[in-house]
């Protein structure tokens, strides 16, 4: 071994393992389809809170995750380190929506096929799950709960309001039930007709009835 052999870098010779050119094509490939991502999720998005991080998030996990195979495929030995150092990383966030664990899934794959140079097969398979989320996703396939609380003070003023609600909606059926002494309270599981919320203003006029309150639960609008 010489002198020269003791200061020479494996490091110096993996730099030109991917060429610049590859290197830009498959990030900037990796950002046009987590942009595609993020166009989908947002457009899908049917939970209570929209958090725009978590959109910008699968932007970029799909350039990280290009990034990261790009260099596990130029190098064997690197592979090996990077699976043992992606061991030991925990994530702690927690995932709200069940459909947002598949948009992670869908931005580690999409990053993980584009940097091992099947291109046609990421940005096809791609456009085909974004065409099925957009598809499925916004297709309602059942009519929206809700709940009434209603107030009253006796037996009377509650089957008067139990028949107009059954009248009234295409669903009626008591959930629970609280009696106190002149009080009793109501909630009751209900489906709208055409969304008419009219038979709310019937209950309050009734005598006996205190308060009427319709309440939406479905988890289906955008805070």
């Amino acid at each position: 071994m010489t002198f020269q052999d003791i200061f020479k870098s494996s490091f110096l010779q993996n730099v030109t393992s991917v060429t610049f050119f590859d290197m830009a094509l498959a990030l900037l490939l990796a950002f046009g389809l987590g942009v595609f991502i993020f166009l989908v999720y947002k457009k899908t998005y049917a939970g209570v809170m929209y958090s725009s991080s978590f959109g910008v998030t699968l932007i970029a996990l799909t350039m990280i995750t290009t990034l990261v195979i790009l260099a596990v495929t130029s190098n064997v030995v690197l592979s090996l380190g990077m699976v043992g150092a992606l061991s030991i990383v925990r994530f702690r966030t927690a995932i709200k929506e069940p459909l947002d664990i598949a948009f992670l899934f869908w931005s580690i794959a999409a990053g993980i096929v584009l940097a091992a140079g099947m291109i046609p097969l990421a940005v096809v398979g791609s456009v085909i799950i974004g065409v099925i989320l957009l598809v499925f996703v916004n297709r309602k396939s059942h009519v929206d709960p809700y709940i009434v609380v209603l107030q009253c003070d006796g037996p009377e003023s509650e089957n008067q309001a139990v028949e107009l609600l059954k009248g009234a909606t295409k669903l009626c059926k008591v959930k629970g039930k609280t009696v106190r002494k002149d009080e009793i309270e109501l909630n009751l599981d209900v489906r709208l007709r055409d969304g008419d919320t009219g038979f709310l203003n019937a209950l309050a006029d009734l005598p006996g009835v205190h308060s009427a309150v319709l309440v939406s639960y479905s988890g289906e609008y955008m805070g």
